[in-house]
């Protein structure tokens, strides 16, 4: 790993006992949707983001959500789990993307349209969620490495005027030896994340030696078609599908998950 990567993610807080509790009980076959619910009621800020998140247009639902018990019974303990831990990222973690030109309001923005995605797209199938709804919420978060690395080097304007969406992997490569996909990973393991997770987005880059060939493939789905440098167009779509097929993917049910965020996005 790079030296400066490793260094960074080391200056990573762990993760609040919150979310180390979260995640103890969705693990847990025993957890049960009550427990999950004491403990997001015990972080203030977590609450607030859950809440915010569960109104928001990209997940559709057809009534104001006003309280925690409703949001964790429509959401479900899986994604909880991804809200919780990207709630804990954005609270104590500095969010510096400068260096690809895209604010910290716009990164929240882009993690949830991901998850959103994976949400829709899976919901007929939910236990798949228990790795994609967290992943998914994260993706990006190897770029905030990345970021931090080219601000403290004064490289971060060089950077934004070379990287393009064609680009991207490449250019991330040159200047710090490995891309996003790749840190996020490395990061997944330093908070200690169950194997699945870790290994879901690890093989993203190497899908052909994917123990969870399903799983990477989504995932590299979601972020084909929505990411820091690609918004939703025909052209994003139509690199998603591409992976979709070569999956084997359930390309319907992503069609119509892309079509119900966009419908929501425009009312």
């Amino acid at each position: 790993m790079n030296k400066s990567v490793a260094s960074q993610i080391r200056t990573l807080p762990p993760l609040p006992k919150s979310v180390m509790e979260i995640q103890r009980i969705t693990s847990d076959p025993n957890g049960s949707i009550a427990d999950l619910i004491k403990v997001v009621k015990s972080d203030p800020l977590l609450t607030a983001n859950l809440l915010k998140a569960a109104n928001s247009p990209l997940y559709g639902f057809s009534h104001k959500i006003k309280t925690v018990d409703q949001a964790v019974s429509l959401f479900g303990m899986s994604t909880i789990k991804g809200f919780a831990i990207a709630s804990a990222v954005r609270n104590n973690m500095k969010i510096d993307l400068s260096a690809y030109g895209v604010s910290d309001t716009q990164f929240v923005t882009i993690s949830q349209q991901q998850n959103a995605l994976a949400l829709n797209w899976y919901q007929k199938d939910r236990a798949k969620l228990d790795v994609l709804s967290t992943t998914s919420f994260l993706l990006e978060i190897g770029a905030v490495i990345i970021s931090s690395i080219l601000v403290a080097e004064d490289l971060a304007e060089e950077f934004k005027q070379k990287v393009q969406p064609q680009n991207r992997q490449e250019v991330e490569r040159e200047y710090v030896q490995m891309d996003t996909i790749e840190i996020t990973a490395e990061i997944f393991n330093y908070w200690k994340f169950d194997h699945d997770l870790i290994d879901a987005v690890k093989y993203i880059n190497d899908l052909k030696n994917a123990p969870l060939g399903e799983y990477s493939y989504a995932l590299l789905a979601i972020y084909k078609t929505t990411n820091l440098l690609t918004p939703i167009t025909k052209q994003s779509i139509s690199e998603a599908i591409k992976v979709i097929e070569e999956g084997n993917l359930d390309l319907d049910a992503y069609l119509e998950a892309i079509e119900q965020i966009q419908n929501k996005e425009h009312t």
